[in-house]
């Protein structure tokens, strides 16, 4: 039994640092450092989830290309299972997210690739049920999966599964029915302040998480350096940031949910859950993109050990 299941996507994002955001056309632009890393919201959760120790099997779509080589490698690396990853035989390539570093801002230019083919049909049932958690990420992103997705969440909670859903944005910034659907399928919603707003329909955060709480038993909103905050029907609370000075905020939601489920799987306080959620985001930041932190596991435990020391109890 695994301790989460996840089906999503996975692809590389390909970093480039130090880029003015006018960006002249017809122009050479030199970035200052470059980076490639696992990119994907499933894959970076699935990643930071075995590294901080869970046991995950994990179900993506990937071309035969060289970039869903490298992708699958990194995953296997750290001890996800792929065993059910589908390798794409077409012409569709694996999935690129090219993410142009402004400082404090960025361009994010996203080729689906292969994660907007895979579709319900592609997916394991039993493999996926054989867990305590279902986890699903970058939903508007899943094109072929996303109207089967309700239907398949109902049936691993019937299988006795919780599930928990981070959306991350809608491109088309609808935020619509089959988003709706699925609010009454899912046990935990991970947003962050601009999309609980948006889902809501709400205009400022509390009235969102609110609405929210009164479609999803635990609704927990991440609001980067400022914390998060956790909401059920009989229950509020809301956990400092840690400290730190990020190198790349690239992941950190993602890194965010790995923290906070590989806690819940253990049965582990709500207010437990948070606090490493918030302290594995932290740790996110500390290097470029949303697993290299995870993949050096001297530097991941010790910058956990010290910032949860009397947090989890």
């Amino acid at each position: 039994m695994f301790d989460v299941t996840i089906a999503g996507d996975i692809n590389l994002d390909l970093i480039l640092y130090g880029i003015d955001r006018s960006m002249p056309l017809e122009r050479e632009i030199i970035a200052s450092d470059f980076q490639m890393t696992l990119g994907g919201s499933a894959a970076i959760v699935a990643h930071n989830l075995a590294a901080l120790g869970s046991s995950v099997g994990f179900i993506g779509k990937l071309g035969t290309d060289d970039l869903g080589e490298i992708a699958l490698q990194r995953l296997n690396h750290i001890g996800v299972d792929t065993r059910c990853c589908i390798r794409h035989e077409g012409s569709t390539q694996t999935g690129v997210t090219v993410l142009l570093h402004h400082g404090t801002n960025r361009h994010i230019l996203t080729y689906l690739g292969t994660m907007a083919e895979m579709s319900v049909n592609d997916l394991d049932l039993n493999y996926l049920s054989n867990s305590k958690h279902f986890h699903v990420s970058s939903f508007f992103l899943q094109k072929n999966l996303q109207r089967s997705l309700p239907d398949l969440c109902r049936e691993l909670r019937h299988r006795g599964l919780t599930v928990s859903l981070d959306t991350n944005d809608d491109p088309d910034d609808r935020w619509g029915d089959e988003f709706r659907t699925m609010l009454s399928c899912v046990d935990i919603l991970l947003p962050n302040e601009e999309e609980a707003k948006k889902m809501a329909r709400k205009d400022n955060v509390t009235e969102a998480v609110n609405w929210l709480s009164e479609q999803v038993p635990i609704v927990v909103v991440k609001r980067g350096s400022r914390g998060a905050l956790l909401k059920t029907r009989d229950l509020f609370f809301e956990i400092p940031p840690l400290t730190a000075s990020p190198v790349d905020t690239i992941g950190a939601g993602d890194s965010f949910n790995a923290g906070f489920l590989s806690q819940f799987v253990k049965g582990q306080g709500l207010e437990d859950c948070v606090a490493t959620g918030n302290a594995t985001a932290a740790l996110s930041t500390l290097r470029p993109g949303g697993t290299e932190a995870f993949r050096d596991r001297e530097f991941m435990q010790s910058f956990l050990s010290t910032s949860l020391s009397g947090e989890i109890r």
